[in-house]
């Protein structure tokens, strides 16, 4: 991945300990990989947001003290990721790839990488009638979550995930994306 693009963020956890110990983080490494993310004022802001959004909900206390890697990609490359990692010929809006640990090694505080197709993102947004940045903000919470565990499987972990994707997404005054159109 390309290193000019890099750039590392973190996101707070918790801003209200005024003690002697620093809030903890979700670090959150961008990588500028591909694609035209100029639809996005700032992305790096936006997921940034998301990724402390989601630190502070109370049922992502995993996320604490730990780092991910979002990618911004495009089509192509996602496209090439899914048919890859999943047997998917298409391009989706993110991917998640939970870290793998090593035979014998440790997490250390590692969740993955999250990986983002700007084509797709924005599409889905102008189809929607959203900001792109929301769109945007809600995949990186909905790629963090599958680093964190959570899945998509059965009709109860679809809907857990659902629900606190909405929380998150709450705190950030953005609507309810499963109201009438939500992802897949």
């Amino acid at each position: 991945m390309n290193d000019p693009g890099d750039s590392t963020l973190a996101a707070s956890a918790d801003d209200s300990s005024a003690g002697s110990e620093p809030p903890e983080r979700l670090s959150v490494v961008i990588v500028n990989e591909a694609g035209d993310w100029s639809a996005f004022a700032a992305p790096e802001h936006a997921i940034e947001t998301a990724a402390a959004a989601l630190a502070e909900h109370s049922g992502c206390g995993g996320a604490r003290g730990t780092e991910a890697s979002v990618v911004l990609g495009d089509d192509a490359l996602v496209r090439a990721l899914n048919q890859t990692y999943r047997g998917k010929d298409k391009p989706t809006n993110v991917l998640s790839f939970p870290f793998q640990v090593p035979p014998g090694g440790a997490r250390n505080g590692i969740l993955g990488d999250v990986v983002l197709a700007a084509e797709t993102v924005v599409r889905e947004a102008a189809e929607r009638g959203i900001p792109p940045v929301h769109h945007l903000q809600h995949l990186v919470i909905h790629g963090l979550l599958h680093l964190l565990g959570f899945e998509l499987e059965t009709d109860a972990e679809a809907e857990t995930m659902e629900r606190v994707e909405t929380e998150i997404l709450a705190t950030l005054a953005i609507a309810d994306p499963y109201a009438s159109d939500g992802i897949e």
